[in-house]
């Protein structure tokens, strides 16, 4: 029974891995397959309602929502990969660091972890953002600067319980060094955390993302981002044209669930406390 739960868990994530490669893909590439001229102003088709020529509608200026959409998510899921690998690789260095040069060392970058952990997200990417500039380059560094704490710790504590076994501890009496030991012993070991933690990091970036660009604190407002999308169509809500707003948040809300999930699945997959619940 418990293995059937588990092989029905492994298909399903399986089956979401794949959807979420190729709607990842899809969005990614969306300047291929959508038609960038509907994105022009066109006063002959504003305020549209959703049709099968305009399925997300169009906008004030007869802009399609759909393709605004699809270019939106494109900048927000690179803007979130870019972040989501930055933070992850800060995290693998500092981890692996804090559990093997020593008390001091640790020390250090544990204090450092407490620090960014006791600051919100969103009001530290803000102030790191607006430090460095502002725009891609300010929301990029401050995604990366901002993300990494919790995966950080998750990693150190798995450094010092493999440092700590037998094997390890062997391959130490056989004279083996602390960097041949980090890359055969430890650093295997943590991929899937690795691999989690990213696809879990990826979600909430590209949410953040959006939240700041959202209050004119992240992408340029000549950016066809999602957050500026959102920002713009709420003055026009009252005048009754909801799928301004609607669409948008529906696609933003579904690509960030549909990672979240792959990664929560993985997770439970992959812990070995779990993955036979």
């Amino acid at each position: 029974m418990k293995m059937n739960l588990l092989s029905n868990r492994r298909q399903k994530t399986l089956w979401m891995m794949v959807i979420g490669t190729i709607v990842l893909l899809a969005i990614i590439f969306s300047k291929v397959w959508v038609d960038t001229d509907k994105i022009l102003t066109n006063l002959n088709t504003r305020n549209v309602a959703p049709t099968w020529d305009y399925l997300f509608g169009t906008d004030w200026l007869g802009r399609d929502m759909f393709t605004r959409t699809m270019m939106g998510l494109s900048l927000s899921i690179r803007v979130g990969l870019i972040g989501a690998i930055g933070s992850t690789v800060i995290a693998l260095t500092l981890g692996m660091v804090a559990a093997t040069m020593g008390k001091t060392v640790d020390r250090v970058i544990s204090w450092l972890i407490d620090l960014f952990l006791s600051v919100p997200h969103l009001v530290a990417l803000i102030l790191i953002s607006f430090t460095v500039g502002g725009g891609f380059k300010g929301v990029v560094i401050g995604l990366i600067a901002t993300h990494w704490p919790s995966l950080a710790r998750v990693i150190r504590a798995e450094v010092m319980q493999v440092r700590s076994a037998e094997y390890v501890q062997m391959s130490r009496r056989l004279g083996k060094s602390n960097g041949w030991i980090a890359v055969h012993h430890i650093f295997p070991h943590l991929v899937p955390q690795v691999i989690i933690g990213f696809m879990l990091l990826f979600p909430h970036a590209i949410l953040h993302e959006a939240a700041i660009t959202f209050l004119g604190l992240g992408l340029s407002p000549h950016e066809p981002a999602i957050g500026i999308i959102l920002s713009e169509s709420m003055k026009y809500l009252s005048s009754g044209l909801w799928w301004l707003a609607f669409f948008p948040g529906l696609a933003l809300l579904i690509v960030v669930r549909l990672f979240d999930k792959i990664g929560e699945s993985l997770k439970v997959l992959i812990d070995p406390t779990k993955a036979h619940l």
